[in-house]
């Protein structure tokens, strides 16, 4: 098992086997590499008073397993709201985008607002770990996270909720942030509550939105996610995010549906 999704190399990262993605062989699973470009919108002239309360990720093309590189720019400067941008690239063409909102933070006293389902899911240690898609590569992302499912799983179709957690790091020694443990997990909600049968369909996404009202705490990620598939062959997976304590935001991604 690799140690790390990624290794630096000077100024570019390497992706390792554990970014694998169950497609193509030869490709990423977007959560490590979405976390990398998260990453890269924390560090770009970090603020002690605003955090990032939205990243939209556009998945652009396959990202290989190969060597990546990142930029991160200002696109819209502002004292209590900006907006970052930060793009990966491999080979020299651009493969991910991903911008997000910065917050300025304050101390406000308020009530929780009615209608928001605030209640925990039960925790990882009363789920179920349950096997990945069938027919894919021995090693791989789904060898370099754990899971717990509550209901569904990866080869049962229809709504499920599942904890997931890194086994490994997103770099070496590096202790991942939240945003980059919501971004990692995140893109997997589209198979946590997969709607088709992997090996006769497609159904992959062009895009991850993730919206965070709270910094979410401990290693684990909950995801009560649920697919809504057209017969037109588009789809929408929506997913509550959660820690031990209750929701910290929501995901969504648009995804594209084919017979293989």
């Amino acid at each position: 098992m690799s140690e790390s999704f990624f290794v630096p190399r000077g100024s570019a990262w390497i992706a390792t086997e554990a970014t694998r993605g169950p497609w193509d062989d030869a490709h990423q699973h977007a959560g490590p590499p979405s976390g990398l470009l998260g990453r890269a919108l924390e560090r770009f002239e970090p603020r002690d008073d605003a955090r990032i309360v939205r990243v939209t990720v556009d998945i652009l093309r396959p990202v290989p397993i190969a060597e990546l590189e990142v930029d991160a720019v200002l696109v819209r400067p502002g004292k209590r709201v900006e907006l970052l941008e930060a793009v990966m690239t491999a080979g020299g063409d651009a493969v991910f985008k991903a911008r997000a909102w910065r917050m300025r933070t304050t101390a406000l006293s308020l009530e929780e607002p009615d209608g928001v389902a605030r209640e925990p899911i039960p925790g990882p240690e009363t789920g179920r770990w349950e096997p990945f898609f069938p027919e894919v590569a021995e090693v791989g992302y789904h060898t370099h996270m754990d899971w717990r499912f509550l209901r569904g799983s990866f080869r049962e179709a229809g709504p499920a909720t599942a904890w997931l957690k890194m086994k490994v790091p997103l770099l070496p020694g590096e202790e991942p942030s939240p945003l980059v443990r919501v971004l990692v997990a995140a893109d997997s909600a589209n198979g946590v509550s997969c709607g088709l049968d992997p090996r006769e369909y497609l159904f992959v996404n062009t895009d991850l939105n993730v919206f965070l009202y709270r910094v979410p705490e401990g290693e684990w990620i909950g995801m009560d996610s649920r697919t809504i598939l057209d017969p037109s062959g588009v789809g929408l997976t929506d997913t509550v995010l959660h820690d031990r304590s209750g929701p910290v935001g929501r995901a969504l991604q648009t995804l594209y549906v084919a017979k293989r």
